[in-house]
């Protein structure tokens, strides 16, 4: 979390300038103190009564404003920072940052600034590709400046690529993860430390011959949030994937894997684990006899019966008693109807020690969305979680395993 923490936003020039309204709310919500800095360019595309509104705090823009400037302002407000931030970060920008240059407010403070600075970038893809501007984000990266993106996709000018400014959680998730390394490095709060963990993220995917497979919508936001929380916390985290399309958390061991047997026998090769969280949406079911060649679709032939059978089970594995069992075995319920009673008599069955239930019907957005809502079911009952965003209910997961393996944590992330 970001309670208290200060964070100086400069938005510049680019489309991509309204984005920047989403993340100060994502930060606000994590309890974070908002200033902006707005640039000439930047006014074209969101108003400084729209920062205002949303900080609370007054917008500056004005370079040689006599009232701000009497006090040393360009300089007061990249010291009263704990981080800044630019987004969107436009090639101009980036080309003055590279360059030096001291020629606005939004220039001039991060030219004086003695604090981290996290950058955005959005631009066409071809400026984003352009010889200058890959030498521009070298020099940038190695006074180091951290860059968040750019993603790839279709942007205001028709064309696909890199170059769409990162989503505001995506951003949002980046600070939270540079201020609260600061913090638990500084006060040496690694509750998890010598901890290993286990987390599975992702679908899988079961082929029914060389080009076709049974699979489903998980995106692995989840799961991957959960790695990087405990790695945060001090765990030793191994993370087994299936195919997803979100970055692989720092300092987390990866393997990356494509089908339920695949998975399980990653898992097992882990070995000796104190906590395993299970958040990836294994296929239930896989073809009994996969196609050795692509089955071919013939005209006023009836399409060919499919014969499945089970996956194994990789949570009811994992909770099995005995000497490698993990000290916590956490599943997760995906459900879409029936939520909590659905989750309870899961739990029962798999013999985990926690489900982490969630409903996942198409009114909700979770597959694939930014936020979820869950109920925690444990021995002694059901928490009730308020919607929060992904990397919200890792953390407070995270906090609450924590304080299960012995090792109270004086944040409040578990409450």
């Amino acid at each position: 979390m970001l309670h208290g923490k200060r964070i100086l936003l400069i938005v510049a020039g680019g489309i991509a300038a309204f984005k920047s309204l989403e993340l100060i709310r994502r930060l606000r919500e994590r309890g974070a103190n908002v200033r902006c800095v707005l640039t000439d360019a930047g006014a074209k595309f969101v108003t400084p009564l729209s920062l205002q509104a949303l900080t609370e705090d007054k917008v500056y823009s004005d370079m040689f404003s006599l009232t701000d400037e009497s006090e040393m302002g360009h300089i007061q407000l990249s010291r009263d920072a704990d981080l800044l931030v630019v987004a969107p970060a436009t090639a101009n920008i980036l080309a003055r940052m590279a360059a030096g240059l001291a020629d606005d407010l939004a220039s001039t403070v991060l030219l004086a600034t003695d604090k981290r600075v996290l950058v955005a970038p959005a631009m066409n893809v071809r400026m984003w590709t352009h010889a200058a501007m890959v030498a521009n984000v070298e020099t940038l990266k190695k006074r180091g400046i951290t860059f968040i993106g750019p993603n790839d996709g279709a942007m205001a000018c028709n064309e696909h690529g890199p170059g769409r400014m990162s989503e505001p959680e995506e951003i949002a998730a980046a600070i939270e993860q540079m201020i609260g390394g600061e913090r638990t490095s500084a006060s040496a709060e690694k509750p998890l430390a010598g901890k290993r963990a286990l987390v599975t993220s992702g679908p899988t995917r079961e082929a029914l011959d060389p080009v076709r497979y049974i699979s489903n919508h998980s995106s692995g936001k989840q799961g991957h949030a959960i790695a990087a929380a405990l790695a945060q916390l001090g765990a030793e985290v191994t993370l087994v994937s299936g195919p997803v399309s979100v970055a692989d958390p720092r300092g987390v061991r990866v393997v990356k894997i494509d089908s339920a047997d695949q998975m399980l026998a990653a898992c097992l090769d882990a070995g000796r684990v104190d906590v395993a969280i299970c958040a990836a949406a294994v296929a239930d079911w896989k073809a009994a006899k996969p196609a050795a060649s692509k089955i071919k679709k013939k005209a006023g032939v009836a399409p060919p019966s499919l014969e499945l059978t089970a996956n194994p089970d990789i949570l009811a594995t994992l909770s099995k008693p005995g000497a490698r069992r993990p000290s916590l075995v956490v599943g997760f319920a995906a459900e879409t109807e029936n939520l909590v009673a659905n989750a309870i008599d899961k739990r029962t069955r798999k013999g985990c020690d926690w489900i982490v239930a969630n409903d996942v019907s198409a009114a909700t957005g979770t597959f694939g969305g930014e936020r979820n809502t869950v109920h925690l079911i444990t021995a002694q009952g059901v928490q009730e979680w308020p919607t929060l965003s992904k990397d919200e209910v890792a953390m407070r997961l995270a906090g609450a395993v924590a304080l299960q393996l012995g090792r109270p944590r004086s944040i409040k992330a578990a409450e």
